[in-house]
């Protein structure tokens, strides 16, 4: 049955014509559905100007090189301000739910959930390490890593001796919890401690 099922699936998905591409296949500058928007604005009311969208302030993205690049560049933001923009780099290892995740230029394009760990940048000899909180990876066929994160502070602003201090303080709350939230919030305190640890032994 369930053979079945996907055969008229994949046999239905070949009919679909003009299936949509890759945001990074596209040829740079391409603004299709945005122009169709102020088309179809100046249709329902020609005498006011279209408003602004958000691909009116984004930079359209480069397009996808026919062959691998030698740099991977990257964009690293916080809610509050950007660590890298358009940093040209050799790999980043970013910390993943599903493992430590090494990306080098041409790497497949990939979203990747982020937890609590080191990310490194890594620029010829040099490494650049900085402990972030969460938050998602997104890396595009073109060779471009955008990388948002909570929050982030370079590794070597971290006192171990505070680190340590606040493991066993989140170990004791999560054993003397009473209610399910206080656990939980303990726990969190646990796994960021814990983490932070690994990345000054580890």
């Amino acid at each position: 049955m369930f053979r079945q099922i996907s055969r008229q699936l994949l046999s239905r998905s070949s009919m679909i014509k003009g299936s949509r591409s890759l945001s990074t296949d596209l040829p740079a500058g391409e603004t299709t559905a945005n122009q169709a928007f102020i088309d179809a604005w100046k249709k329902a009311s020609p005498n006011m100007d279209p408003p602004k969208t958000p691909l009116t302030f984004m930079n359209p993205r480069p397009a996808t090189p026919s062959s691998i690049p030698n740099k991977l560049t990257v964009n690293f933001v916080l809610p509050y301000q950007s660590e890298l923009s358009s940093k040209e780099v050799d790999q980043v290892i970013i910390p993943a739910t599903t493992g430590v995740m090494g990306v080098l230029p041409g790497h497949v394009a990939t979203i990747a959930e982020l937890k609590p760990g080191v990310l490194s940048v890594v620029e010829g000899n040099e490494t650049t390490k900085y402990f972030i909180s969460s938050g998602f990876a997104f890396i595009h066929a073109n060779s471009y890593a955008d990388i948002v994160a909570v929050e982030a502070l370079p590794l070597d602003q971290i006192d171990p001796a505070e680190v340590t201090k606040g493991l066993a303080e989140f170990t004791q709350k999560v054993s003397s919890a009473t209610t399910d939230l206080e656990k939980a919030e303990a726990q969190i305190g646990v796994d960021v401690h814990s983490a932070l640890n690994a990345a000054f032994t580890g």
